[in-house]
């Protein structure tokens, strides 16, 4: 593997153990997050705002320029939305 895409999943793994730690220390986070995601899913260019309000509500920041981690974070959010709805 090489060495630039080592640091790459270096820094990402990072960033994900940042994220991990302020959700597990205000819990808060996860519930404020996925109601905002329910609000804008079906918006046109949704991961943007919900990137926008999840900066703005919680102390998780989501510069304009994502991340991996980022991407990662919004691809989860939708994936467990989409198993909320396949649930009803």
């Amino acid at each position: 593997m090489s060495t630039s895409v080592e640091s790459q999943q270096a820094r990402m793994i990072d960033e994900l153990r940042v994220f991990i730690k302020k959700v597990l220390s205000e819990p808060t986070i996860a519930v404020k997050s996925m109601e905002i995601a329910r609000k804008y899913r079906n918006e046109p260019n949704a991961n943007e705002i919900i990137a926008r309000e999840i900066s703005a509500n919680t102390t998780i920041r989501i510069p304009e320029s994502w991340s991996k981690a980022d991407h990662m974070f919004l691809d989860i959010i939708h994936e467990v939305l989409d198993d909320e709805e396949a649930l009803y």
